[in-house]
């Protein structure tokens, strides 16, 4: 929006050409961001606990979480209005990527404002069921998936970047739909389950979406994406605008959210900033880069699934409790202690990640 403004001033004073330089929006969208959620904040986490809108802990996890029960949550709704508003003032919103990202951030902030509603304020410890949960997560996915593959102006859009191979790159077709699905509904649900701790995914998400910051850079960069061997996709670059807004967001979410959290992002939050990762990957053709770097989020899923799994088929369980940084606590680790540890790891993975743009 901003930048239509600078664009007219330009006539009376050329120094406003600076601000279409995207270096300059990126900066601008991660302090915008966290201003925002920094500001807002305060007012929100009162208004949340005026309104009563309180975390329940389950009985059935480590004891040190039950003096956690009253906390505020739903305090993703910060984290929305911060990323949205960074996007709308700062980014070029002429570009679709950008609107096919808010609508996913939006429409699966809605699916687990539903949810977080019908536990919180409904009081229904089951809040929205998982089946609706999941029909509503895939019919959002599929339409943005159809509406990628059908609307693609460059073969690219649809072919298979493989990490470490500069010259593989398989055309997906169709199929492309099948994993725009998967990878957007499985991060999703992956970046949930992860948030079970004090500011436990937030960390992830924000050096995720920074790591997807530079490619959204270097794809939409015709000279650094021929460097670096990796198609060259235009509208990327309006991402790093979205990538930096939720950069900000998300810090400025920590400074309330960091142990012990003043307040819990909730499915509100969680649903969307895994939704957004989903579709930031997708577009900038890193599907499987995301799952190196998010694999904090991975190794949450697969706790959760072999745990069900082994106690379904064998009758025991393989964790004290999944998912897996539950089990760490019941082993004796202070939450602190594999908060950190969890975010030092995810930090090697960004990094793995990000080695991948050279080491081709």
């Amino acid at each position: 929006m901003l930048i239509w403004l600078a664009d007219w001033l330009q006539q009376f004073d050329t120094g406003f050409r600076v601000f279409s330089y995207l270096t300059l929006r990126a900066i601008l969208s991660t302090l915008t961001a966290l201003l925002i959620a920094v500001i807002i904040g305060p007012k929100m986490i009162r208004w949340l606990q005026r309104m009563q809108i309180g975390q329940t802990i389950r009985d059935d996890g480590p004891e040190s979480h039950l003096a956690k029960s009253g906390t505020p949550t739903m305090g993703g709704l910060l984290i929305l209005a911060a990323i949205v508003s960074s996007v709308l003032l700062w980014s070029d919103l002429t570009n679709r990527y950008v609107w096919v990202t808010l609508f996913v951030l939006v429409s699966f902030g809605a699916i687990g404002f539903v949810d977080d509603y019908r536990k919180v304020i409904r009081k229904d410890a089951k809040g929205l069921i998982a089946r609706w949960k999941y029909f509503w997560q895939s019919v959002i996915a599929i339409a943005v998936a159809f509406y990628l593959y059908s609307s693609q102006q460059n073969p690219a859009e649809t072919a298979l970047l493989l990490p470490f191979f500069k010259d593989v790159m398989p055309q997906m077709g169709m199929l492309f739909m099948v994993v725009t699905y998967f990878v957007i509904v499985g991060t999703s649900n992956a970046v949930n389950l992860t948030d079970g701790l004090d500011g436990l995914a937030i960390v992830p998400v924000i050096l995720v979406a920074g790591a997807f910051a530079i490619f959204a850079y270097v794809t939409g960069n015709i000279n650094f994406s021929a460097y670096l061997h990796i198609p060259y996709l235009p509208l990327t670059s309006e991402l790093v605008i979205v990538c930096t807004a939720i950069v900000g967001a998300g810090l400025g979410f920590l400074w309330f959210n960091t142990y012990p959290a003043q307040v819990f992002m909730g499915d509100v939050g969680s649903l969307a900033l895994g939704g957004t990762l989903g579709i930031l990957a997708v577009l900038v053709r890193q599907e499987i880069v995301l799952f190196i770097m998010g694999g904090i989020f991975v190794v949450e899923t697969l706790s959760v699934i072999l745990q069900v799994g082994s106690f379904k088929l064998r009758g025991k369980r393989i964790f004290r409790m999944a998912p897996i940084h539950h089990h760490y606590e019941l082993k004796g680790w202070p939450e602190p202690r594999v908060i950190v540890r969890f975010w030092i790891i995810s930090l090697m993975l960004v990094l793995v990640g990000l080695a991948t743009l050279k080491l081709r």
